[in-house]
């Protein structure tokens, strides 16, 4: 009735319906049937859900549900007297939304599946009347009659191992009068469900009979119920099983052995090709991996234009290029090689490992409204510090260095909220007194000087302009447009352009001078913008 899947309902009617014609005082004819069946699951206790022998005014129960519904009914029309059957079920599932006894047991139902009366499954012995239990999930097989007399309305359900008499004493008698319930014409057979646990079903003969006993059953003519659980080992799995295990063992030890490989070359360490020709300092990778606690999310600064940034443990931030970064390994050796041998108080070092800056990037102290808004000192210092450090990357040092992106989320603030230039990603370098090459334009809008976009050339003077617009932002705390300034400028008023979140706390001259120097480092011509050694003279 059903293989095995889960979820599954099965019917087995006799094609042809009986006719259940009645006496003038209108009680069903008496019937029997008696019936060899054999449930199967992997365990007697976890099994779902059940047999059962019906008597019904149909043969389709296309609406009917599998598990607890026993493929006869659904949750809809459970106990409907519209349904017009009579089934004895062998349960093996405890279903306590239907009242069921245990998960091992006979009933008679009427029209539904809540049983009318029902019986742990057993059998009365006929030598001293003691009651045996059975279990109908043993896969084995047993017999079981049904029978029901017209005349008095007696149903009697009797259970026995296969292999023994009809006990005298019925498993379990009722009484219902059928003539209520069964029409004139009916199909008689079987339904069957499994649930979550699947299980197997199987009626292996049956006889039935109307007005009058059931026949007989040949048990020697009986089908042989098919195999269930593990096969013998044959030959070839016996052949075939010490192979495999071997060919396992060793593909487990060449995988422990590659994994044992790949967890030490990630300490080893590996010299690039530009490491070899420019030779920064360097670290041990292992250090750098064990500093950041193996580059761990919880130690993530930041995410900059080719790489992460991490703090270690011994304050050292760490940055690792990303593999799968659009800028990629050029700008990342360009960082190193550009700045490997640069030191300056007003310069971070940054090499692969970053002198760390607990106060982070000057942009959140700017637009984060949770940061502490900067007084007017912390930023005049940032300002003029950014600006020394601006002077020594373009005159101070053996090569010229074109920052190309000063802007606030490159200005690292350390713990005395010092100003610090950082990501020299796009950084370049050319001698003192040589052209630099054209190049494209690279940085960042709103900071780029206007001449980029039709030489495509940077040089000193448009690391002036960016540290210009630089300079406006951090005093407005804004973005701002040039114009805008200088209409603050042409009302008389410049010192106006201060944020006013100072609250006028600020030195007005120094205000005037530094906005004035914003403006004059900003001018859309280069030749009127000052180098950063004027500049400086200008703060001092």
């Amino acid at each position: 009735l059903t293989h095995g899947t889960a979820q599954l309902k099965g019917h087995a009617f006799h094609p042809t319906p009986f006719r259940f014609s009645k006496t003038p005082n209108r009680t069903a004819p008496s019937f029997a049937v008696r019936f060899v069946f054999a449930i199967y699951c992997i365990q007697t206790d976890i099994c779902g859900h059940g047999t059962a022998f019906v008597v019904a005014a149909r043969n389709n129960f296309s609406d009917a549900m599998p598990a607890q519904y026993l493929g006869l009914v659904n949750y809809l029309n459970n106990g409907n007297t519209t349904n017009h059957f009579f089934a004895v079920e062998l349960d093996t599932y405890l279903n306590d939304e239907l009242k069921d006894i245990d998960n091992n047991h006979v009933a008679v139902d009427v029209s539904g599946l809540i049983s009318m009366n029902s019986s742990s499954a057993g059998y009365y012995s006929n030598k001293n009347g003691n009651f045996n239990n059975l279990t109908l999930a043993s896969y084995k097989m047993m017999q079981i009659w049904v029978e029901y007399d017209g005349d008095t309305t007696q149903i009697n359900v009797t259970l026995a191992p296969l292999n023994m008499a009809k006990p005298l004493k019925p498993l379990l008698s009722t009484s219902c009068n059928l003539s209520k319930v069964l029409i004139d014409k009916v199909y008689v057979g079987f339904s069957a469900s499994t649930g979550s646990f699947f299980s197997r079903q199987y009626v292996l003969g049956w006889s039935f009979g109307m007005n009058m006993p059931a026949l007989p059953i040949d048990i020697t003519k009986l089908p042989k119920l098919p195999h269930e659980g593990p096969h013998p080992q044959s030959k070839v799995l016996e052949i075939i099983l010490p192979i495999a295990t071997a060919i396992f063992v060793i593909i487990v030890a060449i995988i422990i052995i590659l994994l044992i490989r790949n967890r030490l070359s990630r300490y080893a360490e590996i010299r690039e090709n530009w490491e070899v020709e420019f030779g920064p300092h360097r670290f041990l990778y292992k250090d750098l991996f064990r500093a950041t606690e193996g580059f761990n999310n919880k130690n993530l600064l930041g995410i900059g234009g080719f790489g992460r940034v991490y703090k270690g443990v011994l304050l050292d931030a760490v940055k690792r290029i990303s593999h799968d970064s659009k800028q990629g390994i050029r700008e990342f050796i360009a960082e190193v090689v550009s700045i490997g041998r640069l030191q300056h108080r007003n310069l971070g070092e940054l090499l692969l490992v970053y002198e760390y800056m607990p106060n982070g990037s000057l942009d959140k102290y700017l637009y984060d409204q949770e940061k502490p808004t900067l007084c007017w000192e912390q930023r005049s210092l940032i300002i003029k510090g950014i600006a020394s450090g601006s002077l020594y990357l373009h005159e101070e040092w053996e090569k010229v260095k074109l920052h190309r992106d000063i802007k606030p989320s490159n200005v690292l603030l350390d713990d005395e909220m010092n100003g610090r230039i950082g990501d020299f990603g796009l950084a370049r370098l050319y001698d003192h007194g040589v052209d630099p090459q054209t190049t494209h334009v690279l940085g960042t809008i709103g900071y780029l000087a206007p001449e980029l976009a039709h030489t495509n050339k940077a040089c000193p003077l448009t690391d002036v302009f960016s540290f210009g617009m630089f300079v406006l932002e951090v005093i407005y705390n804004e973005l701002m447009l040039v114009d805008w300034v200088l209409d603050f400028w042409d009302r008389g008023s410049l010192a106006d352009a201060v944020d006013n979140r100072l609250q006028g706390a600020y030195d007005v001259d120094e205000a005037k001078l530094i906005l004035k120097v914003g403006l004059l480092c900003s001018h859309p011509f280069t030749n009127v913008r000052p180098k950063m050694r004027d500049v400086m003279h200008y703060f001092n």
